[in-house]
């Protein structure tokens, strides 16, 4: 089986969202981005992805709720979530709802592609 390489972006900041995509367009990864949740679950190939990069802090909607909507529909598909917005409360809840990665914004590009590699890792080692 073929290594996945696309990664979803879920962020409703534009231009953080833009930023990313090229960030990891760069490093040879496909990427899907969403600037809403409605976007994102109405348009998203969830079964292709490799992981998906949440924003905690969307628009009317929490990034942590969404995972674990998705998880609670039967999706187990890392989540690697970046925060404008960091507190221990928020911490506390993205690790609980299972994320591989929590990075604040602004984040060096190096922890999000590093971040990525520790999920490719753990996918060849378990196949």
């Amino acid at each position: 089986m073929a290594e996945r390489k696309q990664i979803i972006v879920l962020d409703d900041n534009a231009t953080f969202l833009r930023s990313v995509e090229r960030v990891l367009q760069v490093h040879g990864f496909d990427v899907e981005t969403f600037d809403t949740v409605d976007g994102f679950l109405g348009g998203a190939r969830l079964g292709y992805a490799t992981c998906l990069v949440l924003d905690i802090h969307l628009n009317g909607t929490s990034g942590i709720d969404l995972r674990r909507r998705l998880t609670l529909s039967g999706l187990s598909i890392p989540v690697i979530f970046m925060t404008g917005d960091d507190n221990e409360a928020t911490r506390t809840a993205a690790l609980e709802a299972g994320c591989v990665a929590y990075l604040r914004k602004p984040f060096p590009s190096s922890h999000l592609i590093g971040a990525i590699d520790q999920i490719g890792a753990r996918n060849m080692a378990t196949s």
